[in-house]
């Protein structure tokens, strides 16, 4: 496990870091999927350096030296940087959707800061939804170790692990489902369209494919993990 931390977080920090260079210093003309995908970018920046913590934490033998405090702020900070790329990414899967399906609509016409606006709104929700996390202690003593963990499946269900387990599965389902219907939306219009001179329509289902499997591929194996840890637990 800590190897494949440490891989994470050398190449997530890498990519991170160029992607926001890119959008900092080589990014001309603003879009709204400019500022979502940078959000999206710095919500996983700040996750990939929570994995340096997580690769020690393992290689003590899951035993977490470093208190209450940084315990619950970990938890917090992976829980909330998950739920922000997947907000984000479902922005991005929605103004793609509105521009090509329906090109005339007056969300379309409005200016970067509405886009801005929205952001902050994704933001908003995320705390909303996950600042409960850093109410309560996710130090754990098992075995004279001390484990840091978002749940534990030997532990009593409380409502707080409920509503974590509820979340943690409806985040995932809910906008899936908004981004597979974007993508399907999308892509039958390429194939009605007789006329897309430009190639827009044709780059756009390959962009919203790409939203997609880098959707599927990063949240369904932690959804379908945490769903069997759910049952174990009932």
């Amino acid at each position: 496990m800590p190897p494949v931390l440490i891989l994470q977080f050398t190449f997530g920090l890498t990519g991170n870091v160029m992607a926001l260079s890119m959008f900092i210093f080589h990014v001309e003309s603003w879009k709204p999927n400019s500022i979502y995908l940078a959000n999206l970018a710095m919500a996983d920046l700040v996750e990939v350096i929570g994995l340096i913590f997580r690769a020690d934490y393992f290689i003590r033998g899951q035993n977490w030296i470093f208190g209450d405090i940084p315990c619950r702020m970990l938890v917090f900070v992976v829980s909330a940087n998950r739920a922000a790329g997947i907000f984000f990414l479902t922005a991005v899967a929605v103004d793609s959707y509105m521009k090509i399906v329906h090109p005339l609509h007056r969300l379309n016409r409005m200016n970067l800061s509405y886009s801005v606006w929205v952001s902050a709104g994704l933001w908003a929700m995320v705390l909303a939804f996950t600042g409960q996390l850093l109410g309560s202690t996710h130090s754990f003593n098992v075995s004279n170790y001390t484990q840091c963990e978002s749940f534990i499946i030997c532990l009593s269900v409380s409502p707080l692990s409920i509503w974590q387990n509820a979340f943690y599965v409806i985040q995932f389902c809910v906008p899936g489902s908004i981004i597979i219907f974007c993508t399907v939306c999308i892509t039958w219009q390429l194939k009605t369209k007789t006329v897309d001179s430009t190639g827009k329509i044709k780059r756009a289902v390959q962009f919203i494919v790409i939203v997609a499997i880098v959707f599927l591929t990063c949240f369904f194996p932690s959804t379908a993990i945490r769903v069997a840890v759910w049952i174990l637990q009932i």
